[in-house]
């Protein structure tokens, strides 16, 4: 164990990811801006739905999330250069955490990925070789690292990809309508519009993506088949990017491939300059004890959180309880309408309560089909109905449509959920059982 863990390695495809990681994280920081997602997501609307319990979390809404975000970038600008590495990279680390938790509604597993990945990357010591720190003060230059640190970033990329094919294994992703429903918006794509929307394309999308996540980590370990699987690393997420537009994830997963390619060839490609570390030595360190157990945690959370959707009632696609930090990527299409109703609890007077004038044109989609924010919606009208003196019970009339199915009803209507509870780990009740092949399309006449 400690020489699997302890032995040290040389360092350069942490120093070669730190660059390229700093560099996205910048891009995704500050293109946010200038791409309107900041203004659409987090200024231009009333409220934000944050992940349950971090409300305190709205405090940062307003246009000074401009500044925030173009701070956001100067850091990650630092983290590339390895400049006050440790600093920038805990600091990025917070602010994008913070963003992370304030909003739901356009979630996105790279945007939890990336969170993951910054805090990892705090810890590691990506400024020992290649940076103004190392140049600054030359000592802690340094061209060797710990095996552990490759083994972390690699076991990370592992169960990413590895829950992302073990979701995809359900019926409408395995017969290719899924695809087929993804596709149906890109017939427009100049040159390639036509050709996603032929059946062969589906089921080579469905079966590709399947064998893609479940075996390029081992394809990239393997010496011998490591070019072939970077090859088509770049080949598959390339196509994600222009077909799916997914930002910065399909570049950091190429970048990951400089955790897997030996030191020699990453120095013959990127840093020639470069005195490769050859030594074997083991360095046990005095934290040895502390960091077992902080990674050990860490990875039972890694490996729970994907799995804990099997310990609720009824089906994840349905629900949605457990879907989110699952790594359930692009599986699932959903549709709904939401009719909410308030009743005067003095009174006995119920009336129809127009929630839209609280949401933005994303959030009303979201709102329509995800039970929690649904229930955090109910939380808001009544607090909102509560400064006005009134007592109000809160009543949703929604139906939803999974993979262009039928509509079926999906909350019970009889319930104020206003006065519900909401429970992280427990079904809620008040979500209706799934329909049987409530995923089927329509019958046609």
């Amino acid at each position: 164990m400690n020489k699997l863990l302890f032995k040290q390695v040389d360092n350069i495809g942490l120093v070669l990811f730190r660059v390229v990681f700093g560099l996205l994280i910048a891009v995704e920081a500050i293109g946010g801006i200038f791409t309107g997602w900041v203004s659409r997501t987090l200024v231009d609307t009333p409220f934000t739905f944050n992940f349950i319990g971090f409300g305190f979390l709205q405090y940062l809404r307003g246009d000074l999330l401009y500044y925030y975000f173009l701070i956001m970038g100067i850091f990650g600008i630092f983290v590339m250069l390895g400049y006050k590495y440790r600093f920038s990279m805990i600091v990025y680390a917070i602010m994008w955490t913070c963003v992370y938790l304030m909003q739901k509604s356009s979630y996105n597993n790279h945007y939890y990925l990336m969170m993951l990945l910054c805090w990892i990357m705090a810890f590691l010591p990506a400024n020992g070789w290649f940076s103004l720190d190392a140049k600054i003060n030359p000592k802690i230059k340094s061209p060797y690292m710990p095996r552990w640190v490759i083994l972390v970033l690699i076991l990370q990329v592992w169960i990413v990809y590895t829950f992302a094919s073990l979701a995809k294994f359900y019926p409408d992703w395995l017969n290719g309508s899924m695809p087929a429903l993804l596709m149906e918006g890109k017939s427009d794509y100049w040159l390639v519009g036509g050709l996603l929307q032929k059946s062969w394309v589906h089921w080579t999308i469905a079966y590709t993506g399947i064998f893609f996540d479940l075996l390029i980590v081992p394809l990239m370990l393997w010496r011998r088949t490591r070019l072939l699987g970077f090859i088509i690393s770049i080949f598959f997420h390339l196509f994600n990017s222009f077909i799916f537009h997914i930002g910065i994830f399909p570049y950091m997963s190429i970048a990951f491939a400089l955790f897997f390619f030996s030191a020699e060839t990453l120095q013959k490609r990127f840093l020639p300059k470069k005195k490769l570390y050859t030594g074997n030595e083991v360095f046990i360190p005095k934290y040895k004890k502390l960091f077992i157990s902080v990674f050990g945690i860490y990875f039972m959370f890694q490996l729970g959180l994907p799995l804990r959707h099997w310990f609720f009632k009824d089906d994840v696609l349905w629900t949605e309880e457990g879907h989110r930090l699952s790594w359930r990527m692009m599986l699932r299409s959903k549709s709904g309408s939401l009719v909410v109703w308030v009743k005067d609890k003095n009174t006995g007077k119920k009336e129809h309560y127009n929630y839209g004038k609280l949401l933005g044109y994303k959030q009303k989609a979201a709102v329509a089909t995800k039970p929690d924010l649904m229930w955090q919606l109910a939380q808001k009208i009544k607090a909102i109905e509560a400064k006005k003196g009134n007592d109000v019970a809160v009543y949703l009339e929604s139906k939803v449509s999974v993979n262009d199915g039928p509509y079926h009803l999906f909350i019970d209507p009889n319930i104020d959920i206003a006065s519900e509870e909401w429970h992280p780990f427990k079904h809620s009740e008040w979500i209706l059982s799934s329909p049987e092949d409530y995923s089927a399309k329509p019958t046609e006449k």
